[in-house]
């Protein structure tokens, strides 16, 4: 479904990433990991159209879109839940949903996918007149989620969707992200929290200062002895 190929990126002089190269197939979930400032949100930025590319190679579902500006994107398919949720905090729940969905020309089949998103979040149900800024940050996580969904996202990109909630509540949101992928969404996910990352991952990529320096399994990649000592705290 993605094929990135000797992707380079620049902020100014600065070289962020070193020819990047990886895959994501349909159906999958692939992780990126890496400490901070590896490089993992410049990939997504990139992929996005919200960062210029200095050279390489971007093809989704066949189609080179390395040059489409970045609100096509989302017409295509590919759906970026950004770090740090980025709600629009004076609207209410359900204005954000709709924001989700305001590439869609199927407007009948928009009460079906409210339902399914307040059946992944029945918290936003009980909370859907309330103004997103006044949401907890795990409601504001869900909320950031539920509008991606809305614009019916071939391959879902997530951008640190642990950050700053309690590990209650990132179990939750792990388990949201596996029915998601289980439910036919491809998802791309970057995460500095790389245990559970790669506890739902089908594959994983690790990243350092801009370059991929492992790959593999997921499952493979829990218990590399490198990855172990670096990322995962033993």
């Amino acid at each position: 479904m993605l094929k990135v190929d000797q992707l380079n990126l620049y902020y100014g002089a600065i070289h962020a990433l070193h020819d990047i190269a990886f895959h994501v197939n349909e159906g999958e979930i692939v992780t990126l990991i890496g400490a901070n400032g590896a490089g993992k949100t410049s990939i997504l930025h990139a992929l996005s159209g919200l960062v210029p590319c200095k050279s390489g190679e971007i093809i989704f579902d066949n189609q080179d879109v390395r040059k489409v500006p970045a609100h096509q994107l989302v017409y295509l398919g590919l759906v970026q839940v950004p770090e740090g949720r980025r709600v629009f905090s004076r609207m209410s729940v359900m204005e954000n949903l709709e924001m989700g969905a305001f590439s869609r020309k199927d407007k009948d089949a928009f009460d079906r996918d409210y339902d399914m998103v307040f059946e992944h979040f029945p918290r936003l149900k009980e909370r859907r007149k309330q103004a997103a800024g006044t949401l907890s940050g795990g409601e504001q996580q869900m909320l950031a989620m539920g509008r991606a969904l809305m614009a019916k996202p071939k391959l879902l990109m997530m951008d640190e969707p642990s950050m700053g909630l309690s590990p209650i509540l990132v179990q939750e949101i792990f388990n949201i992200i596996q029915k998601i992928n289980a439910e036919g969404t491809t998802v791309l996910l970057v995460e500095q929290n790389a245990n559970m990352a790669l506890s739902i991952a089908h594959r994983a990529y690790v990243l350092e200062t801009g370059d991929i320096v492992k790959q593999g399994a997921a499952s493979d990649l829990l218990k590399d002895e490198d990855v172990k000592k670096a990322y995962l705290g033993t």
